[in-house]
């Protein structure tokens, strides 16, 4: 009797539970499903798609030097999933599936089924924990409930870390080869355009690029991270997001590769390996947020009272914003930068979204499914969870006066317009003063070629304020 391991969010061999456990409890096959009804209503950008295809393709070879066979099945949505899963299993003999746990409440649901579906057919069910380092509802409140302050919940994972750190999984050993071939993977999947080459360059799939960035970044750049991560025209951030969000390297290879750079140190040390171990406890906490408050996976709002929010139905600002033309040249570049790489920075994310939920009042759930629609690194909790702290209607948000002015942002995180300038060429003429608002230059002085402001910040701010402000006390029922 053979075993199943199904891979989803983890596309690689090395440090994988599932995989590690799959081949330790007899000769094992793989499977991925292609589902392309599903990524679509799940707003999964064309360049994320292909970026799981090309590392799918990586981890097809990974897995045939291991003898493991890869079967693709292709199914619409995860309704037809349970039928399929098994099937492959009556096909193969198989007696057990192994799988990775997936968080939010379509994932949720969807193991539910399968593990149901399967049982009733005597295969068993195996889930391990593996893109986390602490289960949810294994990191809690005193009085039992999930956490809604970072910091509170940093402090309990680091207080963990310091007893009993995750260890990395070894890899697995070669089996006996089976008589079973892997299938071709498939280049495209329709729906879902291919993107540029200049796109796919960016981000070159596969483990051992990964590791490069990963061990590159730990060797020479963490150092720097805290000081250099904030400015844009900088290489100061791991570029390991899309990675992380496939899978293709393990939050625990991350952790471990910054302890090393920072001998051993988890809260002290070096202050730039504090500051991304930090920020992969961000990663954590907003996928345990997933699971302890399911509404935000539902298009729901943190903060139900911020439900009563009078969002603006602005269409035309709405289209300016998505395609970079709003007047305001750190929001126009940082959005032109998420159009052509898959990609946008993390601190003009926070920037490009308080502009279109404070500034321009509107919705942050179109603001969400526009990232979703277009990020490589694409990731339901990190998504839903950045874009609910910049609205002010998340766990643990930025309190609602709090806006970045875009102007004043660019001055300091991008002082000399140098990421402004590669974006935005017809401003590539103005000197450092003038290029981060051209329309201060007046009409006469400002690039005909550059539209001016689509809102006066000044006044939309305190439209915003006064918004909060009027903020019915009571809840909205969940």
């Amino acid at each position: 009797m053979q075993q199943l391991i199904w891979f989803r969010s983890d596309l690689r061999t090395q440090d994988n539970t599932a995989l590690s456990r799959a081949m330790g409890s007899g000769a094992t096959v793989a499977l991925y499903l292609v589902t392309p009804g599903q990524w679509q209503r799940h707003d999964d950008a064309p360049s994320k798609v292909d970026f799981w295809l090309r590392n799918l393709a990586e981890l097809s070879k990974a897995l045939a030097a291991l003898n493991v066979p890869l079967l693709v099945r292709h199914c619409d949505d995860w309704s037809e999933v349970p039928a399929q899963v098994a099937e492959v299993c009556h096909a193969h003999d198989i007696c057990a599936v192994h799988v990775n746990e997936e968080y939010g409440s379509n994932e949720s649901l969807r193991d539910q089924q399968v593990a149901a579906y399967l049982g009733q057919q005597d295969i068993a069910w195996h889930s391990h924990l593996d893109q986390l380092l602490f289960k949810p509802g294994s990191v809690l409140t005193r009085s039992g409930g999930y956490f809604q302050v970072y910091s509170q919940f940093r402090k309990v994972c680091y207080e963990r870390l310091h007893t009993a750190l995750p260890a990395l999984i070894p890899a697995p050993k070669a089996q006996a080869p089976l008589a079973i071939d892997s299938d071709a993977i498939p280049g495209s999947v329709e729906g879902f355009a291919t993107p540029s080459a200049s796109l796919r360059l960016l981000w070159p799939a596969g483990e051992r690029v990964a590791q490069q960035r990963l061990e590159c970044f730990a060797d020479e750049q963490v150092a720097f991270y805290k000081d250099e991560r904030d400015y844009p025209a900088k290489p100061g951030t791991s570029q390991l997001s899309a990675y992380l969000a496939a899978g293709v390297v393990s939050p625990r290879q991350c952790l471990h590769a910054a302890l090393a750079a920072n001998q051993g140190e988890f809260d002290s040390g070096n202050p730039g390996a504090v500051t991304w171990i930090n920020e992969l406890l961000w990663r954590e906490f907003y996928k345990h947020i997933l699971v302890g408050y399911p509404r935000v996976s539902r298009h729901r709002a943190f903060r139900l009272e911020t439900e009563a929010l009078p969002w603006r139905r602005a269409p035309e600002e709405l289209a300016a914003w998505q395609e970079g033309r709003t007047g305001l040249p750190i929001i126009d570049a940082a959005m032109r930068q998420l159009l052509e790489t898959g990609w946008m920075h993390n601190r003009l994310r926070m920037v490009v979204a308080m502009f279109l939920t404070k500034n321009l009042l509107i919705d942050w759930r179109e603001g969400e499914r526009f990232f979703m629609r277009h990020l490589i690194d694409g990731d339901l909790a990190a998504n839903n969870g950045g874009w609910q702290w910049s609205a002010s209607t998340g766990t643990d948000a930025a309190p609602y006066f709090r806006i970045f002015n875009p102007i004043s942002q660019s001055q300091k995180f991008d002082p000399d317009g140098q990421f402004i300038r590669q974006w935005l060429p017809e401003l590539a003429g103005l000197n450092k003063r003038d290029i981060h608002d051209p329309s201060a230059l007046g009409g006469l002085f400002a690039p005909t070629a550059y539209p001016r402001p689509i809102v006066d910040l000044s006044r939309s701010r305190q439209r915003a304020l006064d918004a909060f402000k009027n903020l019915s006390a009571r809840e909205v029922p969940a």
